[in-house]
């Protein structure tokens, strides 16, 4: 049981850097001279830790801040809290930087990729 759970945690995992990827290279620009991080797979791997750590710190503080909008709006709001954590995680890595319409975009991709991941994972217990 607990080698299945290694197991999906990991393809999780991967699948998350594999979406970091995917947004960085669509959605984020580096700076000038640093391009060459765009050819590093170690870069995305630290940016799909850095938006794990992102997602599992400050997203429950700032969904708490964030509730009469998500009460107000239906939780509709939780659109804009994940286009701040993409944002977040953006911001946090060296010579790197998105527009809050590529945040937006990027999380609605993300959403995606994982709603289609979860469809094909059965659940762990």
């Amino acid at each position: 049981m607990i080698k299945k759970q290694i197991s999906t945690f990991i393809l999780r995992w991967f699948l998350s850097v594999v979406a970091m990827f995917v947004c960085i290279r669509w959605f984020a620009h580096f700076e000038a001279g640093y391009e060459r991080l765009e050819q590093s797979w170690w870069y995305y791997v630290v940016a799909g830790l850095v938006f794990a750590l992102v997602n599992s710190i400050v997203r429950p503080i700032a969904t708490l801040f964030a509730l009469p909008f998500l009460f107000i709006t239906l939780g509709l709001f939780t659109v804009i809290v994940n286009a701040g954590m993409v944002g977040l995680t953006i911001w946090i890595m060296p010579h790197l930087s998105i527009s809050f319409g590529g945040a937006l975009e990027a999380c609605l991709l993300i959403s995606l990729m994982n709603f289609l991941v979860n469809l094909m994972l059965p659940d762990v217990k």
